[in-house]
């Protein structure tokens, strides 16, 4: 019976551990954000994070996440959703669940990333090509976040 954190918080399933998570997640937990696409984790359709990562639940067993931290789009609170709005991103809708999670992983990891980041880590297909808005969005979206602080030097002790 695998056990995860799923949206925050402690869940276990009675289903065979090589059944793919995107499944788990749409028929154990009614989670339907997640979205079934190609089956084989080439269009990100179905992306969630696991431990902060963006990953593909098609091709990722439920065994896979056994003990780790699962993500789901009803579980994001992000900036990036905010942007995606504000930037009329969606078209069609049905890559978007996948391509915000993509997003928000992506601004976690690099809170200012730059034009070659996005284009290497935005992975994700969308078949009405919105990538134009997509990438104005985590634009914007890195614009409204807050930004790390950087580390100050230690003082100096004069003597």
């Amino acid at each position: 019976m695998p056990s995860f954190t799923l949206n925050s918080r402690p869940v276990s399933v009675e289903v065979d551990p090589d059944t793919p998570l995107l499944w788990v997640l749409r028929e154990q937990f009614a989670l339907t954000g997640t979205k079934f696409g190609c089956g084989v984790g080439q269009c990100g359709a179905c992306t969630v994070h696991v431990e902060g990562v963006a990953t593909r639940s098609c091709i990722t067993t439920v065994g896979g996440v056994e003990g780790r931290a699962v993500r789901t789009i009803e579980g994001l609170d992000h900036p990036v959703q905010k942007a995606w709005i504000e930037e009329q991103v969606p078209q069609c809708g049905y890559c978007q669940s996948g391509q915000i999670m993509a997003a928000a992983a992506l601004l976690d990891a690099h809170p200012n990333p730059d034009e070659a980041t996005v284009a290497d880590s935005m992975t994700n297909l969308c078949r009405c090509a919105t990538y134009a808005r997509i990438k104005k969005a985590i634009r914007r979206a890195a614009d409204e976040m807050p930004q790390p602080i950087a580390p100050q030097p230690p003082p100096t002790s004069t003597p």
